[in-house]
C-alpha cells in the first residue's frame, strides 16, 4: 500500500468518525449554521445584519458550539463568531421561518 493510499484511508476514517459524532450530537443543539467554510451546531445564535452599499453583510455570534472540523482535537468550543458577506452567503431562512416550517412557535425567551 502506498503512502497516498494510507493517507486516503486515514482521511476517510477521520471523516467517518466525524459523521458519526455529528449524528450523535445533532439533537443536543438548537441551531445548525451552514456556511461555505464550515458547519456549526449551537444553542445560542445572535444574527446581526449590517447594511453595506455593495453587498450584504451578516455577523453571527454563537455560544455552546460544536464545529465540523476533523482536524480539531476538540470540536466543542464555548463561543464562535462568523462574518458572512457577498453573494450566496446570506442566510436564506430566518429562525422564525424555520420555526413556522416545522410547526413550532418561538417563545419570547428564545434567543435569535
Amino acid at each position: 500500500m502506498s503512502h497516498l493510499d494510507e493517507l486516503d484511508e486515514f482521511e476517510a476514517e477521520l471523516e467517518l468518525r466525524l459523521k458519526k459524532e455529528y449524528t450523535a450530537v445533532f439533537g443536543l443543539f438548537r441551531y445548525c449554521v451552514l456556511t461555505q467554510d464550515a458547519t456549526y451546531l449551537c444553542n445560542k445564535l445572535d444574527l446581526a445584519q449590517v447594511s453595506q452599499p455593495n453587498y450584504p453583510f451578516f455577523h453571527l455570534r454563537m455560544e455552546d458550539v460544536w464545529v465540523w472540523d476533523k482536524n480539531r482535537p476538540t470540536r466543542i468550543i464555548p463561543r464562535a463568531e462568523v462574518e458572512l458577506r457577498g453573494e450566496g452567503d446570506e442566510p436564506s431562512l430566518t429562525a422564525e421561518a424555520l420555526a413556522e416550517k416545522i410547526g413550532e412557535s418561538l417563545s419570547s425567551d428564545d434567543d435569535l
